[in-house]
């Protein structure tokens, strides 16, 4: 173990109350491996390596990876248009839209879930409960019928909505359910054997309950804040050391070719930060020409979630939380020691 890291992970710790799993390996070697906090705050049942956490949007990856397998196997394109990929309506849509854009957030569609309009999550469910939503089509009334945002190619602008279409171009390519392709072809394969796409209602063991803390000292779960299974754009379990197995076996090339696997991780846009950008479904930090991190982050109410893989050192890093804040935080003093 890696004195500095767990001296500057526990100081973070004391400040922010983190709760949830932290894994840091170079290679083979596990640098730290820590758990802080309750998977189960009324069962007092503490967090460790085997608890499952929900990562939010960091699944996004999972899905561009799918997409990549079955362009890899002639099924579709990135170059393949929306509108021939899919039987569903989308009137006001462009028709130039491709699986391209949607994986580099480019389509100028509307979003779902639009960052720029709402501040918090949970008011998607005033008018759309949550416990309808257990397939990737019950998103789509939430915007298949909006107008675009912006022109297509014209911005980046980060979009749930279009990892949900990426989701079901997977089911229609596949002819296969989401989940159930994710599982069998990248869960499977990359020794994630503690992973999957659980309902909120049918939650297995060793499973942590995500935690809302409120400004007045209590608290509540996220079981009214979430849809009850997630799907394209986010919302798979996940142990660290399975996150590590997934780092390792995308950058072995045991998912994808080398080809499919360096046009992945091509930085193929820059995002509204400097020296930041987006792959398929994996964000990118440069310095001048140079790769220093590829990663995935996700944030939901309860959920907080980091994973990197450094390139240059063969470092990987995994953040779970299973409260709404935290990961950041943990990882910037991991990457101040690393």
């Amino acid at each position: 173990m890696n004195t500095k890291i767990l001296n500057s992970i526990a100081y973070i710790q004391n400040q922010n109350k983190f709760s949830g799993s932290i894994l840091v390996k170079e290679d083979k070697e596990v640098l730290t491996e820590v758990s802080y906090g309750y998977a189960n705050r009324s069962e007092q049942i503490e967090n460790s390596s085997f608890t499952r956490y929900g990562i939010a949007s960091g699944c996004k990856l999972f899905t561009s990876i799918a997409i990549c397998q079955l362009v890899e196997g002639g099924k579709i394109t990135f170059e393949t248009k929306l509108e021939d990929c899919l039987n569903f309506s989308f009137p006001k849509f462009d028709k130039d839209i491709t699986i391209h854009h949607l994986l580099t957030h480019t389509a100028g569609i509307p979003d779902y879930f639009d960052e720029e309009v709402m501040d918090e999550f949970e008011e998607l469910w005033v008018k759309n409960p949550m416990y309808h939503i257990r397939s990737l089509e019950n998103f789509l009334p939430l915007f298949q019928n909006q107008p675009m945002k912006s022109k297509v190619d014209e911005r980046f602008h980060y979009n749930n909505a279009g990892y949900i279409l990426l989701g079901l171009i997977v089911e229609k390519a596949s002819k296969r359910q989401f989940t159930d392709y994710i599982e069998e072809n990248i869960f499977k394969k990359a020794g994630m054997t503690n992973s999957g796409y659980f309902e909120f209602d049918s939650l297995p063991k060793n499973t942590a309950l995500g935690y809302i803390d409120l400004p007045n000292g209590t608290w509540k779960t996220n079981i009214y804040s979430l849809p009850v299974k997630g799907g394209s754009d986010g919302g798979a379990y996940v142990t660290v050391n399975d996150m590590a197995n997934f780092w390792d076996s995308l950058i072995n090339n045991q998912l994808l070719s080398e080809e499919y696997t360096n046009m992945l991780l091509t930085p193929h846009v820059p995002t509204n930060e400097e020296n930041h950008f987006y792959g398929y479904g994996v964000w990118i930090e440069k310095n001048d020409d140079e790769i220093n991190k590829y990663h995935i982050m996700g944030y939901d109410p309860g959920v907080s979630f980091h994973s990197g893989y450094y390139p240059k050192t063969s470092i990987k890093t995994v953040i779970c939380s299973n409260k709404s804040k935290g990961a950041y935080a943990i990882m910037k003093g991991i990457e101040a020691e690393i």
